[in-house]
């Protein structure tokens, strides 16, 4: 089983071909480095939805995505808590992972890249063995190094990607937390965005050439 722990570099192999893709075209953050202890996890508030709409507004227009606090409540109430404090407002999507075959398939991600001012601590993984959930079309997820270490970088797919779920031997896949309700045009929009073929952060010929600004991230009232 090909491990999903080396720094990313190829790209995503189309979409239903039970193929998967090679360990290092996958979502993680940008950079490894060292991270404050993690901070005890806000659990839902009183009342509070099983699934919490978010709004995502970006230069390229609004992406609005429902998290499953029922079914994944770690990665979707940390995802909020960058939500509560504002701390995804300014950042960015930067990444533009597009299927070689299939190029108008892929994911974008995004976040706070490297950002230790506004980091919170690692949080626990949700296998989508766990939690149900898929990697369908439209799904959020967490972009991660190793099984752990997930913090605020994140990624929405385009077209599913299955080979991102939880798998035999150990196969510990990506955590989803939500889908894409409404705006995937836009995050359609964001992964033809033009790319460079070389960068120190992003693999190769996935990095956007002009990264797409994220104005605010809000609950939908």
């Amino acid at each position: 089983m090909i491990r999903r722990t080396v720094l990313l570099a190829a790209l995503l192999p189309a979409a239903g071909c039970g193929e998967q893709e090679p360990a290092d075209s996958r979502p993680k953050p940008v950079l490894n480095i060292a991270q404050p202890p993690p901070e005890p996890e806000r659990p839902p508030r009183a009342g509070e939805a099983e699934m919490v709409p978010v709004r995502i507004v970006t230069e390229a227009g609004d992406i609005l995505v429902a998290l499953d606090v029922r079914h994944a409540p770690v990665t979707a109430t940390n995802f909020l808590r960058y939500v509560d404090s504002g701390r995804l407002d300014g950042t960015t999507f930067y990444r533009a992972a597009r299927r070689p075959q299939t190029r108008s398939q892929g994911f974008v991600q995004g976040g706070v890249r490297h950002n230790l001012r506004v980091v919170f601590g690692a949080i626990e993984h949700e296998p989508t063995s766990r939690t149900g959930l898929r990697h369908v079309d439209g799904a959020i997820s967490m972009a991660r190094d190793a099984p752990g270490t997930a913090m605020a970088d994140f990624f929405i797919t385009v077209g599913a990607a299955p080979s991102m779920d939880a798998g035999p031997d150990d196969d510990p896949g990506f955590a989803v937390f939500g889908r894409v309700t409404d705006g995937m045009d836009v995050a359609r929009r964001i992964l033809a965005a033009p790319t460079v073929s070389e960068t120190s952060r992003s693999p190769r010929g996935q990095a956007i050439m002009r990264p797409i600004r994220i104005l605010s991230v809000r609950r939908e009232e």
